[in-house]
């Protein structure tokens, strides 16, 4: 498995930080109605119990948010990615169906409000990922987006770059519809939904529709 370094930075600013490290070998294909039915029922239920004004006070995305204004961040601005699809969600606009695995990870993070990292584990460059502050001088093309201001997000480098942030993944090591070895670093800046529930419902829905393979897990954690 990949080793996951924390930077004295993110030690400082997100200290009960924990990364959920899952790698395994998958096979993405379109998404079923099966689990897109499995995707509106958990947008129900979420319009359910919550207002547009409550949703950032979820403690996983409370916290978050709190790790970026420590790093210097507007949280407003630079929305993590599991309250960007709760909005979503919560202004009627749903969520963008994709792929299997594009849309296991939104279902879990529209469950649990963490902010989930999704890389094509044969596209990371190096054995190891440092998680960082981004800089002024990083490039950074995030999916669907362009060029992203990463200085004060919290990014995953490798040999190479930074390949994701809690607000968006890069480019250059996202999950295609070739994908066979999946990457996922679900990142838990403050705990809402149980670490080992998170694995078990994430190990659940890759078993069941993307023909999970050599499934390997780790809790990576500050102290």
């Amino acid at each position: 498995m990949k080793t996951i370094l924390f930077s004295e930075n993110i030690k400082k600013a997100a200290p009960e930080l924990k990364v959920l490290q899952i790698e395994a070998e998958v096979i993405n294909t379109p998404t079923s109605d099966l689990l897109w039915n499995e995707i509106e029922e958990e947008a129900t239920r979420l319009q359910k119990n919550y207002e547009l004004p409550e949703l950032n006070k979820r403690p996983a995305i409370m916290a978050t948010r709190k790790a970026y204004k420590a790093l210097g961040k507007d949280p407003n601005r630079y929305r993590p990615s599991a309250e960007a699809l709760g909005r979503r969600i919560l202004n009627g606009k749903g969520i963008y169906r994709l792929t299997t695995l594009i849309d296991i990870i939104n279902l879990v993070s529209v469950k649990t409000g963490y902010s989930i990292g999704g890389f094509d584990n044969d596209k990371i460059e190096g054995d190891s990922l440092l998680l960082d502050a981004g800089t002024p001088q990083d490039i950074f093309n995030a999916i669907g987006r362009g060029p992203l201001n990463i200085e004060g997000l919290p990014v995953y480098r490798d040999n190479l770059g930074g390949i994701g942030t809690p607000t968006s993944d890069e480019e250059r090591t996202k999950l295609t519809p070739d994908t066979s070895r999946i990457l996922m670093l679900v990142n838990i800046y403050g705990e809402e939904t149980p670490v080992n529930e998170t694995e078990a419902m994430i190990k659940d829905l890759l078993s069941r529709h993307a023909s999970l393979k050599n499934y390997k897990s780790k809790i990576n954690s500050i102290d």
